[in-house]
């Protein structure tokens, strides 16, 4: 039997608990500082780390539902930035009004900062063993701030009109969306206790998973509606994407290449983690 599912309902009922109490005279900050996280979304990189820490060490699982909330606030900061009108100027995420529509812009960056610096928060009060709590904090600081995630959206934003070659776009996206994909799993694989080369294992595959989802949200801007996306599409004409580089087909059959090497990195990890991350990743292969 299954019993992931039931783990990701208890994580989400953890997160509706978590939304901060924020005693001030301000007309919204309390309400929609945790809008965005009660907005749903797939919970993509909290159900990455909890399925490796299930694979590995399951007794750790209720005590990494706090690491798994950082990850996804921090995650939840970065779409608030990234559809600011400086950036994407986008009015729909999870299929809700963006908070910079919704109330206005200086709210949203702010309630963007706020969730960043709460993520890191939250680490800091979870029942951890000290030295786990610092490897997780490296791990989350390292991958979602300059040396990773935030370096990708300067880049991404800074090239965007200008054509790049592939490396390059594979360096942007390595930074923008790989890397925090990848500290998911190897937080998993620090709350695991997992030894070095298991943790380097889950952190490349991690890295080969986000080149994956990158690409297969570059197919998605180019063929879904709206509607069928829950967001935005056909947004993506003037930017550095594999679809404006490589062509459709030639972008679907990268993305194939990429599920078959993902496939065989989960066959050298435990049975149990492999057979976990099959299951959660799956729905993703059909492109």
């Amino acid at each position: 039997m299954n019993l992931m599912p039931l783990v990701f309902d208890r994580f989400e009922h953890y997160c509706i608990k978590q939304a901060p109490k924020v005693a001030s005279f301000h007309p919204y900050f309390e309400t929609a500082l945790w809008e965005m996280v009660l907005n749903g979304g797939k919970r993509f990189r909290p159900k990455l780390l909890l399925s490796v820490v299930a694979g590995y060490k399951p007794k750790m699982l209720e005590k990494a539902f706090a690491p798994a909330l950082a990850l996804e606030i921090l995650h939840t900061y970065s779409l608030i930035h990234d559809d600011l009108p400086a950036m994407d100027n986008a009015p729909l995420r999870r299929g809700h009004p963006t908070l910079h529509a919704k109330y206005d812009e200086v709210g949203a960056i702010l309630i963007g900062d706020g969730l960043n610096t709460q993520s890191f928060y939250l680490i800091t009060k979870a029942k951890l063993k000290p030295k786990i709590k610092v490897k997780l904090i490296q791990a989350l600081s390292c991958n979602g701030g300059i040396y990773g995630m935030v370096l990708g959206q300067a880049l991404d934003c800074y090239f965007e009109n200008q054509q790049l070659p592939l490396k390059k776009l594979r360096t942007i996206h390595l930074n923008k969306t790989a890397k925090l994909i990848a500290a998911s799993l190897q937080m998993g694989g620090i709350l695991a206790e997992c030894d070095k080369k298991t943790c380097k294992k889950l952190y490349q595959l991690g890295l080969d998973l986000g080149l994956f989802f990158q690409i297969r949200d570059d197919i998605i801007d180019a063929t879904q509606s709206e509607q069928e996306a829950g967001k935005p599409t056909h947004q993506d004409s003037a930017k550095n994407s594999y679809v404006n580089l490589l062509g459709l087909e030639n972008a679907k059959k990268e993305a194939k290449a990429m599920i078959d090497s993902i496939h065989l990195q989960l066959k050298a990890l435990h049975p149990k983690a492999n057979k976990l991350l099959n299951e959660l990743l799956s729905p993703y292969f059909a492109l």
